[in-house]
């Protein structure tokens, strides 16, 4: 099983244990949110293939990713099959392909061009640096931590092999830094949360965690948590996000120290963020509720649910 598929059915898990009416409340805000052309918008407005991944990707984990939505899902995604994409939207639309098949039965390649995955492939391929990792673009000069991340799940979803895993892994290790996290592109010194998720994920994805660099990184993460109860981005931002409290936590999970955070902070953090009408401020700055926020506030939430939390 993938990356993405294991941790769609983890978090799944995780919010059935949920009231009804509180899952019902999220799933509401979701459905609302998709666009006439079957799509889901940012806060630009119109349809993105990344943010429409995020509100599948929700509505898979609620159980409402079926009927008519899905359907007019399936048409927004075939309708960027032939488009130029950068590699967190060819992710955004494989995932998203797979989503709709796995929940609704509706296979969104079923008129794809049938070399389909080997031009993606050799679109990942171009993305590949000399130390091993993958540039955020064609024309990028640096290999990303986290763009290295996304190429390596792209090849899970599309069966294709992880090309010399050892270098790769020698790349990710290159961007471990002395206060135990992770930087996105070598010329950083301040390691970040979520580059450091990226990193460790990948790293357990080709077994290369080492248990020295494991425990780094729980101090790294733990360190992150601040007075609000959520995680911050890096040392320099005073205040939490959701994308750092979900990213962080997930992975002090996968390393088996999810309890060694302020749990109930981190319960009340989300819970603040958390809308009446349905799905959540992205931190305490923010003014209104979008899909990818909305994500990572119910990926917390299936993280924190206490036991017994549906009685």
């Amino acid at each position: 099983m993938t990356y993405l598929a294991h941790l769609t059915i983890r978090l799944a898990s995780g919010l059935g244990e949920l009231p009804e009416p509180q899952r019902d409340r999220h799933a509401a805000f979701f459905k609302k949110q998709q666009q006439p052309d079957g799509g889901f918008a940012g806060r630009e407005g119109g349809s993105d293939l990344y943010y429409t991944s995020f509100a599948l990707r929700s509505l898979a984990m609620l159980g409402e990713l079926h009927g008519p939505l899905a359907e007019q899902a399936v048409d927004f995604l075939r309708e960027k099959l032939t488009s130029q994409a950068p590699i967190v939207d060819f992710l955004s639309l494989i995932y998203s392909a797979q989503l709709v098949e796995m929940a609704a039965g509706l296979d969104v390649f079923a008129h794809a061009q049938p070399n389909w995955r080997e031009a993606v492939a050799g679109a990942l391929e171009n993305l590949r640096r000399d130390d091993g990792g993958y540039a955020k673009g064609p024309d990028g000069n640096a290999s990303s931590t986290y763009h290295s991340f996304l190429v390596v799940l792209c090849q899970q979803l599309i069966d294709l092999p992880i090309i010399e895993p050892d270098r790769l892994a020698n790349f990710i290790m290159s961007q471990h830094r002395d206060d135990g996290g992770f930087v996105e592109i070598r010329a950083m010194r301040r390691s970040g949360t979520n580059p450091t998720a990226a990193a460790i994920g990948l790293l357990k994805i080709l077994d290369r965690l080492e248990t020295e660099v494991a425990e780094s990184t729980v101090d790294f993460l733990l360190d992150m948590q601040t007075d609000e109860g959520g995680l911050r981005a890096n040392t320099r931002i005073p205040i939490a996000d959701l994308l750092s409290t979900f990213t962080g936590m997930l992975t002090l999970a996968d390393l088996g120290y999810l309890n060694e955070l302020d749990l109930d902070a981190a319960r009340g953090y989300v819970a603040s963020l958390e809308q009446d009408a349905g799905g959540f401020f992205g931190a305490a700055w923010d003014q209104a509720a979008d899909v990818e926020y909305s994500f990572y506030g119910l990926g917390s939430l299936a993280l924190l649910v206490p036991p017994g939390a549906s009685g």
